[in-house]
């Protein structure tokens, strides 16, 4: 029963996380990747999908560095820093 919230959940952020990239945040895709992983290799668990340990790992790999840009660029253009000023801050 946890696993089944825990799809849920993991697909509801995967969701938010498109809506918010779609408002002029592309980077947040990355963060929508690995939910979806998640979601993936938790179905995998559930359905009792016959995957290999090598593809699920490269999955998850895949998922950890689409997680790393996404919040890289949530740090170097956090909430409220408009793109003028962040070119700004690059070019000076």
């Amino acid at each position: 029963m946890l696993l089944v919230i825990s799809i849920l959940l993991e697909a509801s952020v995967a969701v938010i996380a498109v809506l918010a990239a779609r408002q002029g945040r592309p980077y947040v895709y990355g963060l929508a990747f690995t939910f979806v992983a998640y979601v993936i290799y938790d179905l995998a668990r559930f359905m009792a999908w016959p995957v290999e340990g090598p593809l699920l790992s490269g999955l998850f790999l895949l998922a950890t560095v689409a997680a790393l840009v996404a919040v890289w660029g949530l740090y170097r253009n956090p909430p409220g820093k408009s793109d003028a000023s962040s070119h700004a801050d690059r070019t000076s």
